[in-house]
């Protein structure tokens, strides 16, 4: 199948728009005339894929902005804006990032055909798991999935105020409101971007579709290594949290003095206030080219970003994941669970857990073993040309 017409549309932030560029990137190289909808910031990178690209109107996404209020754009505003391109353009489907909620409510609205991009593991709740973004591994016994059972009610709360919320933007847009909870995600096609091995067993719904990680990275020139036969430890700066640099400086404390090789990048993230004199073992640079760093390293030290874990693990490299905020917690308790890895809670990051923790997984083989082994998975299991034949079955429906 060729020569279909995609929209597909992500928040600006690196950790969805990235994957959304990813999969259109795959979908253009299959035939297809793709046009892109994310920040501005992105214009340059799209285009120089030969994508089209269009700038999306930028609204509060968590929490959702108020519908109806002046001087407040919000996602029904976004949505009611981008229409006219919708019913113009007449799109074969279009795919939209899960925090990216305007072209999702357009495209209903439109009566097109619409899909979900999960570029990270899957929200949505099963019963008798955890709940999401908790970062608490998956109950071993009937009592632990009951215990979590238990605790529904205060799930179901917060869900329910979400599909209120959702259901006010769909009435500005003029769509019906809906009972179902996770409105947002489409019921035609979801496609989830991690690795299946980072999620727990559950009852999968048959439009929803694991396909691996989806990425893609800003072309960089590669840097000179640290030289040298000890261990390369990177540590990968969050490019989103920890502008103070916290994890940065302890782990560089902490491994100041340990027989390895270290590679820092603070993402363009400047530490305030600054570094000051580095440890003799560490190099630190602003920004990395992932492909090149990962590929020589033997450890990654990171916040728990699902693009960098999944860069990572693609590259056969075990982790150390200190979760700053949001669903990094989630990230590096399945990174934990998985084996591939160890999770140093936020609270205890400082250099004496740091220090053990890197030195668990790097005397221990297992930990490198199970990142190799996801790492063939993924050369066996293209996450974006998966995505791309998928909603390739969308638009033929």
């Amino acid at each position: 199948m060729s020569g279909r017409r995609f929209l597909v549309a992500a928040f600006g932030d690196a950790g969805h728009a990235f994957p959304a560029i990813g999969l259109a990137r795959a979908l253009a190289e299959r035939g297809h005339d793709v046009t892109v909808e994310t920040w501005d910031q992105w214009r340059e990178a799209v285009e120089d894929l030969g994508l089209r690209f269009t700038a999306a109107e930028e609204y509060e996404t968590f929490p959702p902005a108020p519908t109806g209020v002046d001087g407040v754009p919000s996602a029904a505003d976004a949505a009611l804006a981008l229409l006219p391109m919708l019913e113009e353009e007449r799109f074969d489907a279009v795919v939209s990032d899960i925090l990216t909620l305007a072209p999702a409510l357009a495209a209903e609205k439109a009566g097109l055909r619409w899909a979900t991009l999960v570029p990270h593991l899957y929200p949505v709740h099963e019963p008798g798991l955890p709940f999401f973004a908790v970062g608490a591994l998956a109950p071993r016994t009937a009592v632990g999935r009951g215990l979590w059972r238990a605790a529904l009610p205060v799930l179901v709360d917060g869900l329910r105020r979400g599909r209120r919320d959702l259901n006010e933007a769909r009435a500005a847009v003029g769509l019906p409101p809906i009972d179902r909870f996770h409105g947002g995600i489409s019921e035609q096609l979801a496609i989830v971007g991690t690795y299946p091995q980072l999620e727990y067993p559950r009852q999968w719904p048959p439009h929803v579709h694991v396909v691996g990680p989806i990425g893609f990275e800003l072309p960089y020139p590669e840097i000179d290594l640290p030289q040298g036969d000890e261990p390369l430890v990177v540590i990968a700066q969050s490019t989103a949290q920890d502008a103070e640099g916290r994890l940065l400086r302890a782990a560089l404390e902490a491994l100041a003095d340990e027989p390895v090789r270290v590679l820092a990048t603070t993402n363009r993230q400047e530490p305030d206030p600054p570094l000051g004199p580095l440890p003799a073992n560490a190099v630190v640079v602003d920004w990395l080219n992932y492909t090149q760093a990962f590929a020589a390293a033997d450890l990654v030290i990171t916040h728990g970003g699902h693009g960098t874990v999944a860069r990572a693990l693609g590259a056969g490299v075990p982790l150390v994941c200190c979760p700053a905020v949001g669903d990094m917690t989630e990230n590096g308790a399945r990174v934990a669970w998985a084996g591939a890895g160890v999770m140093v809670p936020w609270r205890l990051a400082r250099p004496r857990a740091l220090r053990a923790a890197v030195r668990k997984v790097l005397a221990e083989p297992r930990f490198s073993a199970r990142a190799r082994e996801l790492a063939a998975w993924s050369r066996d299991h293209d996450g974006p040309t998966r995505g791309a034949e998928l909603v390739e079955d969308l638009a033929s429906r």
